[in-house]
Formats: C-alpha cells, structure tokens, sequence
C-alpha cells in the first residue's frame, strides 16, 4: 500500500530534495539542480510567495519512499491566460503505476479543492524553472538549466489520464567546416539598415549596470505570447542578476541597441557547468566549487540560456547580427557545440535561425494536461 503523506517537516523536505539524488545515483544523464536552491523552495517568502502557493508530497511503501511531486496553483499564470489550473512539478518515482497513480491523485484532489479544472505540466513557478518532460533524448546529458528524468515516465504519465499539450525541442548547433561569408555581410547591411549597432562593455559588473533593465524589459515583451510565461518580479530580476553576477562571462553574450541605447536584441549563453555539479549531488563543496570554476573558464559546451528580440524587429532579419554573433563563439573559443535548452517545436522563427549551423535535434520535451473536472 502506497502512503502519500504532505511534506511538513525538516525531515520530510531533505527526503524530497534528496530522493532523485538517490534514484538516479550513478547515472550518467543525469544533473542536479543546487541542493540550497530547492531547499530554499519551503522558505515561506520564496522568490515566488508573492504570486504563487506551491504542496510538496512524499510517496512511502513500508516506510521506504519510493516517489514524490509538487503542485503548484500559480495565480500570475492563470489571471494572464484566463485558466483555472494547477502545475505539477518535481515528479519522481521508481517504475511502479501504483506510486504514480497516488502522487497525481493527491496533487488533482488539491487542484480541486482551490476550485481548479485542470493540472498542467512538468511546468515550474516561472519559465526560467525546469520544465517538460523528456521524451527522447535519454543518452544526452541533460543540461543544468533543465531536468533529466527517466524513460518509463511518460508512460506512468499518461495511465493518470495525460495526454499531451505541447512539445519542445533541444538542439546541438556546431560550426559548419566552411562557414557562409554571407552572414556576416547580412548581419552588418541589417544593423546598418535599422541604425542598430552591437552593445559593449568592460566587465561582467559594467554589463549589467548598461543592460539589465533593458534585458528583462525585453524579456517580459518578447516571451509574452509563448507558452505558459507569467511576468517577470522584482524577486525575480533581482535573482538572476546575483546568478548573472557569478556566472555571466563576457564572451558569451550579446547584445544589439537602437540609436537611442534601448535594448533591441539579446543572446545570453553560459558555459556548460552540468558535469561540474554531477559528482555532489548539487552541492557546492570545494572540489565541486574548483570544477565549476574550471568550467567557467575553459568551457568546452555553451549553454544558450536566454534569447530575446523585440516584436517589431521579429521579421527584419535583425537576429541575423545575434546568430552570427553565436557562431563566432563557438568558433573563436574553440568550443565543441552550443546548447539551445528548450524552443517551442512551432516557434518557427527560431527553429529557422538554427538553419545555419550544423545542427542536431537530440532531445524534445513534453507538457501533459488533463482535465479534473
């Protein structure tokens, strides 16, 4: 008999935080999140109390726990998309449909007592948290930025009644061997065109101070209409930048202004830092520490972490100048490939920015809905 029990107690959080630790030990794929940062998720004034309420469950049989799952009811999400929702997160669970079959019905008896119609996800607060499921894609290691989880998932999934919602894609993009002197011509004549011109700084600190605000005005506009995005806080802006400030490398990002220094275009990529934090189980002790810091300097992966345009510059051929500028870095720091993380598989006007690398689809991931009502 499965018992689901709320997490309530310092014990009941560690076993949460701790258990995919332990159910994907030894695996290759797999990386985890900052072991502070999820506990840091019962805080009562967590960077989302503010437009979010989150329940935590633990599944035990005979007293082992052997699964567990959040649920979240974001109201920022469902005032902006008119829905009455909750988003299940953070599900993990031995190959078993009876310990599956309990975590969803304990977070769907949740959603109905809120007044709720329907449970979405994988999905985070926001969509800078995890999110999806992984479908394909299991002998590639998962990035930092996203979550690893194991085959048979889907398939315990979608016996609780889920069916699909949308899909996104993740891409490798490697320099071609001869690359096209167009680009470049292209990129410059569009600056040139629109009175654009590439933004520079001296450091990491000057970077931020020039282009922060600029950056996350950008984001709430060019991310509003995709899947799921609630607007950004100033919990949320203030911690990416202190996460900016540790891990922002200043030839890794890109940044194009209009004639008046407004913030027109972006590219933000952080060196590959997965395998650094694998061996401590998301700890940051100081052989983990030291690995991180070797990452960061001498990278071999770059993650493409956040990628903005403004709407009226979308069909202009303007992120042309922002492709190009990802291809000199892989190319001018001898990187082996860049890392798109996750792009809509109907967000077209990315998937074909990809067209000039030579680019390989090796992951996709899912949402699942399912109505409760």
């Amino acid at each position: 008999m499965i018992e689901v029990k709320e997490v309530t107690t310092k014990k009941e959080r560690k076993q949460f935080v701790r258990f995919p630790l332990k159910l994907y030990k030894g695996n290759p794929y797999f990386v985890p999140p900052l072991y502070g940062d999820e506990m840091k998720l019962f805080d009562k004034n967590n960077l989302y109390c503010d437009q979010a309420e989150a329940v935590y469950y633990n599944a035990y049989r005979d007293g082992e726990m052997v699964g567990r799952i959040s649920g979240i009811l974001q109201h920022a999400s469902n005032e902006k998309w008119k829905q009455k929702r909750v988003r299940f997160t953070r599900f993990d669970s031995i190959d078993d449909q009876e310990v599956a079959d309990a975590l969803f019905g304990a977070v769907e008896n949740w959603a109905k007592s809120h007044g709720m119609e329907e449970v979405v996800g994988p999905l985070g607060f926001s969509d800078l948290d995890r999110e999806g499921l992984l479908i394909e894609g299991f002998d590639q290691i998962s990035t930092f930025e996203e979550q690893y989880n194991y085959d048979y998932y889907q398939r315990l999934i979608e016996n609780c009644g889920y069916g699909k919602e949308v899909d996104w894609t993740e891409r490798k993009l490697r320099a071609p061997k001869v690359l096209d002197d167009r680009i470049p011509r292209i990129s410059s004549m569009m600056l040139k065109k629109y009175n654009l011109r590439m933004g520079t700084a001296k450091n990491t600190r000057d970077f931020i101070k020039r282009y922060a605000d600029g950056i996350f005005d950008l984001l709430d506009v060019s991310y509003d209409d995709l899947y799921m995005t609630v607007p950004f806080t100033e919990a949320m802006k203030n911690n990416l930048i202190a996460n900016f400030k540790l891990i922002v490398d200043m030839r890794y990002v890109a940044v194009i202004l209009d004639e008046n220094d407004k913030v027109v275009c972006f590219g933000l990529g952080f060196p590959a830092i997965g395998e650094a934090v694998q061996k401590s189980g998301g700890r940051l002790t100081i052989p983990t520490l030291l690995r991180v810091l070797k990452a960061l300097k001498k990278p071999k992966v770059l993650d493409l972490a956040l990628v903005g345009v403004a709407p009226e510059y979308k069909n202009k051929g303007v992120s042309s100048a922002l492709i190009w500028g990802v291809m000199k870095m892989i190319v001018d720091n001898n990187l082996d490939h860049a890392e798109t993380n996750l792009n809509l598989e109907d967000n077209y006007n990315i998937q074909n920015q990809f067209k000039i690398f030579d680019s390989e689809l090796h992951k996709r991931r899912r949402a699942f809905v399912k109505k409760i009502v």
